[in-house]
This record gives C-alpha cells, sequence and structure tokens, in this order.
C-alpha cells in the first residue's frame, strides 16, 4: 500500500506544509511534484463535492481510464465536475497517479462560443479539453505558464516603491544624477526624450550615430569610474529603472552579528526558559549557552563566538524575546501574547458588551463605620461600545458579588444625578439622548447620572466576586451571557483598564490622600491628608465621570464612516441609539430584587430571623404552620433577599400572589437612615467593650453617638474622630481581608497601630483642651528624641 508523504517547502518567506498520497518515496519531492501537490489542494474540501457524484465515479473503476472517457459513461453529468471529482478523490488518496510529470496543459486554440471565450487544451496524453478563459486566468486551481522568464510576484527582489522609499534624501537625489546619465548614454538626452531635451543636447559625445561602447568610455571618463561599472549601471537600469540602481547601490542587510544558526537557536532557547525566572545576566546566558552546544553537538562541532559577537548576538535576539532591558513583569507578558494574529471583539451597537472590572483605589478613605483610614476598592461597569460608565461601587477593601450585581443594576436603573450637577450632564431617565427628543421640556427635571443600557453579554475575570453564583444567577435570570476574560490577560478589558489610569490621573492625584499608583510612588504621608469619607469620594468619582469622563472626546471612539471624527462616549451613544434603535430597558419597579442577595430561613409566629435580627410584617400572616413549597437548603426554608446596605429591611415573595412584602427589623424604629450589615457588627464589638448586658438597640443607640461625632466636615472634627478610633484600637474587629491591607505600615500608621508617635497637629477648634493636654505633652516628649527608630528596621 503506498503510504502518505508529509513534506515542507520554504519559499522565499512562505511555508507550505502537508500530507499527500504518493506512489514514490524520495527524500525530497521534485518541483513538479510539489506543483501538483498545490493543484491538487484547490480540492482538498469534502464539503464541496456532491457525494453521489463520487460514488459513481467510484464505482466505475478508474483504473487506466481518462477523463474524457468518465465524461462519456457519465453524459448527464457535467464534465467539469466529473474532472472536479476526479481530482478530489486523488487528493484523498482514492486514486493514485504519478505526481512526478507536471499536470500541464497547452493551449492549442481560443474559440468564441455562446458561453464566453473558452480555450482548448491539450494534455500529455494528448486529449482535448475545453475550458473558460476566466477560469483558466482566474482560477486558483490553474497557472499560466509562461515561455520566457520575466517579473512575478514570487521574485525575491522588492519592489520598487519599498526599495525608493528606503532612500534618504540625499540618497534619492544621487539616484537621480546617476539615472540621467544613464539615460543620457543610451538615448542622448538626460530625459531620455527629445521632447524635454536641454540646451545643447545631445552634446558629440553621445550623438545617436556614435557607438555604444564609445558613449560608455566618454561617460566613464566624464564622472570618473570605470567602463565597467558604467555597464553595470545600464543594465540595473534597463532591469528596474531607479529602483533597480538604488538596490544595486545599496548594500545588503543582514545581522549585524555572524554565527552558527545552532549557537544562536541554542541562546534563543536558554533566554525562553528564564521567562518565568528571575533576571539573569548577559554573561551567564553566553556560559550556559556555550556549555549546552557543547553537550549536544560535541566539542570543536559547532564555532563558538567571541565575547564581542556573543553580546551582539544577545542584542539582536532581545528584540524577539526579551529578557534584559525590561523588568521581569513585562518581559512575561510580552512573552504572554500570543503568536498568531490579535483577533477583538468588535460592538456594534449600545449593550453588545459589558466590561465589569474592580481595581485598588490610589487614595486612602475614610470609613465612617470603624473611624478608620481604609484603602478603598472601586467596580465599575463600562459599555465597550459607547465607553460609557454605567455602574459604579465603592466598598472599603474589597469587593463582594452583591456589590458587582449592584453594578450590574445600575446599568438597568442608574443612580439619580447631582442637585447643582451642569445641565449636559444630566441624563434623561427614559434613557432617550435629547438631541432625538422633540419637546425637550420635559428632561429639564432631574434626571440619571449614566445612560440606560440593556447588557447583552458582560466580559469578566475569574475573580472571586465575578464567578459567584449570585452573579451567575443574576445574569441567567436576566437573559445575559456572561463572556470570561483570559487568566491574567488585562488585554482582554484594555477599555476598562485604561479608564482606570484616565481616574488616576485626571482626578485621584489632585485629592487629599492619594498615594500613588505603587509604592515607589507614595509620598511620606498621605493617609495624614485623607480627608473623603467613602460614600464622598464615590460621588466625586460619579459626577467626574458623568461631567468630565462621558464629555470628553476619545482616540478610540471612530465611526468608521467619518474616520477623522472624534466622539466622546455622550455623542457615541447618541451615534448607537439612532444607529440601532431605543434601547427598551425592563419597566419593572421590582427588578432590584432580582439582584439581592438570597437568604433562606424559617418562618415562625414572630417573623424570621437573620444575623440574631428579627423581622416581621403583614406580608407573613398565616404563612408560620405551612410547608414552605420550595425545596432550598434550608429544611422548610423560605426565601428573602437582603440588602447588605440596608438591613432595617428585608424583602419577601409570596408564592401563591407573586407580590413583594416589605418586612422590618424590630430595632428599625431607633434608626432614622440605612444601616449597614458591616456597621452593625461593629457596633455590637463596640457595645461588647463597654456593657456586660448589650443588646442590638443599645449597640445602635451607641453607634449614632459616634457618627454624630465621626461624620464631621470640618478638618478638626475628622481628626478628633480619628484620635477616639486610635484610642479605641484595641477592639479585636472580625478577620478578614482588610488584614492584608492593615499589614502595611503607612496603613497601621493611619489606624493608630503603630508604635511610632503621630505629628504634632493643629489644634483642634472645637474642644478647647488647653496647653496642658496629655496627649500633646506626649507628642512633643517623643519628637524630641528623632533617632529613636533610626535602626529600627536593621
Amino acid at each position: 500500500m503506498t503510504p502518505w508523504r508529509t513534506f515542507r517547502w520554504y519559499k522565499g518567506q512562505k511555508h507550505y506544509s502537508g500530507t499527500y498520497w504518493s506512489s514514490t518515496m524520495r527524500d525530497q519531492p521534485s518541483p513538479a511534484e510539489l506543483e501538483n501537490v498545490r493543484f491538487l489542494a484547490g480540492y482538498r474540501r469534502d464539503w464541496l463535492f456532491d457525494e453521489a457524484l463520487l460514488n459513481q465515479v467510484r464505482a466505475m473503476g478508474l483504473d487506466g481510464r481518462t477523463l474524457g472517457e468518465l465524461g462519456e459513461r457519465l453524459p448527464e453529468r457535467e464534465r467539469e465536475d466529473i474532472r472536479s471529482a476526479v481530482l478530489h478523490l486523488l487528493w484523498a488518496g482514492e486514486v493514485v497517479t504519478d505526481l512526478s510529470t507536471s499536470i500541464s496543459v497547452e493551449v492549442i486554440e481560443l474559440a468564441i462560443t455562446s458561453n464566453g471565450n473558452e480555450a482548448v487544451l491539450k494534455d500529455g496524453r494528448g486529449k482535448l479539453i475545453r475550458l473558460s478563459v476566466k477560469e483558466l486566468l482566474l482560477s486558483d486551481r490553474a497557472r499560466v505558464i509562461p515561455e520566457r522568464p520575466g517579473p512575478s510576484g514570487h521574485d525575491d527582489e522588492d519592489i520598487a516603491g519599498v526599495v525608493l522609499s528606503q532612500l534618504s534624501e540625499a540618497e534619492r537625489d544621487g539616484v537621480r544624477e546617476r539615472a540621467a546619465h544613464i539615460r543620457e548614454v543610451l538615448t542622448g538626452y538626460r530625459s531620455g526624450t527629445p521632447e524635454l531635451a536641454e540646451d545643447g543636447e545631445p552634446r558629440p559625445d553621445y550623438l545617436p550615430d556614435v557607438s555604444l561602447g564609445d558613449r560608455y568610455t566618454s561617460k566613464a571618463a566624464e564622472i570618473g569610474v570605470t567602463v565597467r561599472t558604467i555597464e553595470r549601471w545600464v543594465r540595473d537600469y534597463r532591469r528596474g529603472g531607479e529602483a533597480g540602481l538604488a538596490a544595486a547601490g545599496r548594500p545588503a542587510r543582514g545581522r549585524a552579528a555572524k554565527a552558527d544558526d545552532r549557537w544562536v537557536e541554542m541562546a534563543r532557547e536558554v533566554m525562553v526558559e528564564h521567562t518565568g525566572e528571575s533576571k539573569p545576566s548577559r554573561t551567564m546566558v553566553i556560559e550556559r549557552t556555550r556549555a549546552r552546544v557543547i553537550a549536544r553537538f560535541g566539542p570543536d562541532v559547532v564555532p563558538q563566538p567571541s565575547r564581542a559577537t556573543a553580546f551582539r548576538i544577545l542584542e539582536d535576539l532581545e528584540d524577539q524575546h526579551p529578557l534584559f532591558r525590561l523588568s521581569t513583569k513585562r518581559n512575561r507578558d510580552i512573552a504572554d501574547r500570543p503568536s498568531g494574529p490579535y483577533g477583538k471583539l468588535r460592538p456594534t451597537r449600545p449593550g453588545e458588551y459589558l466590561l465589569m472590572d474592580s481595581t485598588r483605589l490610589d487614595v486612602f478613605a475614610f470609613d465612617p463605620f470603624t473611624l478608620r483610614w481604609v484603602q478603598a476598592e472601586l467596580s465599575v461597569g463600562m459599555d465597550w461600545y459607547t465607553r460609557c460608565i454605567t455602574g459604579i461601587r465603592l466598598t472599603p477593601v474589597s469587593t463582594k458579588a452583591v456589590d458587582v450585581a449592584a453594578v450590574l443594576y445600575q446599568s438597568f436603573r442608574p443612580p439619580p444625578a447631582g442637585r447643582d450637577w451642569p445641565h449636559y450632564a444630566v441624563w434623561p431617565e427614559h434613557g432617550i439622548p435629547r438631541t432625538v427628543l422633540v419637546d425637550t421640556a420635559v428632561t429639564e427635571r432631574a434626571g440619571a447620572s449614566g445612560p440606560v443600557l440593556v447588557p447583552e453579554t458582560v466580559v469578566i475575570d475569574h475573580g472571586k466576586p465575578y464567578d459567584s453564583e449570585h452573579l451567575t444567577s443574576v445574569c441567567r435570570r436576566m437573559g445575559i451571557s456572561i463572556q470570561p476574560a483570559r487568566l491574567r490577560t488585562g488585554r482582554d478589558k484594555g477599555p476598562v483598564e485604561r479608564f482606570f489610569r484616565t481616574l488616576r490621573e485626571g482626578l485621584l492625584q489632585v485629592l487629599p490622600g492619594y498615594k500613588g499608583p505603587d509604592i515607589h510612588s507614595r509620598g511620606e504621608h498621605p493617609e495624614d491628608d485623607a480627608f473623603f469619607f467613602l460614600h464622598e469620594l464615590e460621588a466625586i468619582i460619579r459626577e467626574w465621570a458623568a461631567v468630565v469622563y462621558h464629555h470628553r472626546p476619545h482616540a478610540s471612539l471612530v465611526d468608521p464612516g467619518l474616520p477623522g471624527l472624534r466622539m466622546s462616549p455622550a455623542k457615541m451613544f447618541e451615534h448607537g441609539v439612532a444607529r440601532a434603535g431605543y434601547i427598551d430597558a425592563p419597566r419593572d419597579p421590582n427588578l432590584a430584587y432580582e439582584f439581592l442577595k438570597t437568604e433562606w430561613r424559617t418562618i415562625q409566629h414572630y417573623g424570621v430571623e437573620i444575623g440574631r435580627r428579627r423581622y416581621s410584617g403583614p406580608g407573613l400572616k398565616g404563612l408560620s404552620g405551612i410547608r414552605s413549597p420550595y425545596n432550598g437548603p434550608v429544611k422548610n426554608g423560605w426565601p428573602l433577599q437582603v440588602d447588605p446596605d440596608d438591613i432595617t429591611r428585608i424583602y419577601f415573595r409570596d408564592p401563591a400572589t407573586r407580590a413583594w412584602h416589605t418586612l422590618v427589623w424590630e430595632h428599625a424604629p431607633s434608626v432614622e437612615m440605612p444601616l449597614s450589615e458591616d456597621a452593625l457588627t461593629f457596633a455590637r464589638q463596640l457595645a461588647a467593650s463597654k456593657y456586660r448586658f448589650p443588646d442590638d438597640r443599645l449597640a445602635v443607640a451607641d453607634l449614632l453617638e459616634r457618627w454624630n461625632l465621626g461624620l464631621g466636615t470640618t478638618i478638626a472634627e475628622r481628626r478628633m474622630a480619628l484620635r477616639l478610633s486610635r484610642e479605641q484600637a484595641a477592639i479585636e474587629l472580625p478577620k478578614g481581608e482588610a488584614e492584608t491591607v492593615v499589614s502595611l505600615p503607612s496603613v497601621r500608621k493611619a489606624l493608630g497601630q503603630d508604635e511610632t508617635p503621630a505629628e504634632p497637629r493643629e489644634p483642634d477648634a472645637v474642644t478647647e483642651t488647653g496647653d496642658d493636654d496629655e496627649a500633646d505633652l506626649e507628642d512633643l516628649a517623643d519628637d524630641n528624641d528623632f533617632y529613636a527608630d533610626a535602626l529600627e528596621d536593621v
């Protein structure tokens, strides 16, 4: 049985590889055989051929038959279809023939028929074939073989535009002058034509009756070169004009450092192995390469380059695989780039892709619950088509799944705009841009802080808050697809990553408490300058996005029909609505319940209990003794929707009427504002340290009293709140992700846990304690010992 042959063929920069059926076995295929393989490759696709026709051709027995005979035995079939079927069977290995000879035909006649121009072809066996001239010239399955050599697209020479564009202006002038001399030698005129003759042309030495050899001699003596040089210039000019002269006079560009390819390949292998390791020195890479070359090929087999040449080789390889110049993190990012061409999702309308991501802000904020300086984490949602920010959520230390769901919910129902926002930054509540409304008076009242979008697909990373059952369930309920980004590939969410940088450079770096993007950019005491509470910082970011970011032209927002027009996210949203139509957002006011966290509890005679909190309401009437119809994680449990930002009330849906009911916490009347779950947890810890038998009512009362002191708006009031938090720093808070932030020295100092005394502060304007305040005297006493902690970290 004839085996399959695997081939690899290099021609210039093109690489051909594959397998084919052959009746011969040689070490190297002949050029004719390779040409036949390229011809048969046009018939390799199975789905393009009629299976019934293939079965008919197989059943006829093809041994020794010609295509003409097959056409006579299958008159109901087109001859072109029969020919294509046979060539497909030849590619598939069901038919064997000798590919060492060219499958070529000769054009013996051109005929004009009712179907157009046709060519009569004659193959190697003398058979005549009719083929349309259009298919003969334009089809990939046939190639015209010229009788004599000429220019071809596969030539090794560069095209004229490439050659001439590499020249400098001085080199172009030299090529033009040399071409003028050659034209004068050949025609007698520097321009090459009598119509553009200069004064005195043709000169006596270059008259038409002067022999070409004498003209060569005269020109060589005129410009000071040899006759052989003039002959070479004429040959190059006749071959390629000015481009031929430029290519002949330009030295070939190659690698500056010449060495054995095996040594270079081994050096590249050693450099690739250090991608995930610490940065090595060039000398170590050279020594390892030399040792590996000797171990693999033997001593004195591969010539070893000199040290200077080896350094130049590594410099050339640095462009292919960076290892020495850039940081190791950057080198790993470059090494992880895909080897093929880059691809990207291309949104075509608003809401098609929603990018969601979280990042640590480079600003310290003030937590009103614990009265401590904390790091904040920002979660945003961005519409890829318009670059509009559709959701913003700022949380202390870390982000939870319910926070991500809240960002997603803001795409459907944006928060209200601020009272003092400019008119152009306020979006209509219904989401329709003002420019497409007939009556704009209806939009004068307060509106939303951002556009209304209905996401079709969310692009998320693999963080725990995003890869959660809560977000997955919400997306499935709302009919939203989830597209996970690749691991450690920030390029998949490039626009939102760029927004984080724009936010840092355009807003955060001018706010008090800015600490820089990394520890090398941090100021001496950035936490001492922190001023804003978390909710204030979130409001500032939201207003900046609506007033500045949404109305600033972006270089990446381009309409393909008007590539020179740069649009802002707000203008791009209007463009998308005009292009794709209005956005039909859900109108159900109970949509928010879909995004809340679900807790399963049993219904008792007093109501339900969640986290030692009891809730009750008219919606639970008559359900305490009824068996739950749900098969949840809690036996006889009922689903309750809980908002962690406001635990004073929870929400219950009656399975019979499908109506939502609000259940109120028993201590809610003592709280005049929303109370978060984190605030209640801290209040309980605070009350436990002060009272022997604390309860939630007492804990909430103490927390509100504490807030009256801590929620100050002046620098003096907030410094007093910070001093109060330092006095209570001994309270053991719940362990969590905050431990990783508290371990930073700057944050420990901001939280009052550092033994190093604080710098002297301005006197508090609210509380007048006089000059004998004990804390101030301790600060002054400690400042005298300036070098007390000089060797503390040694």
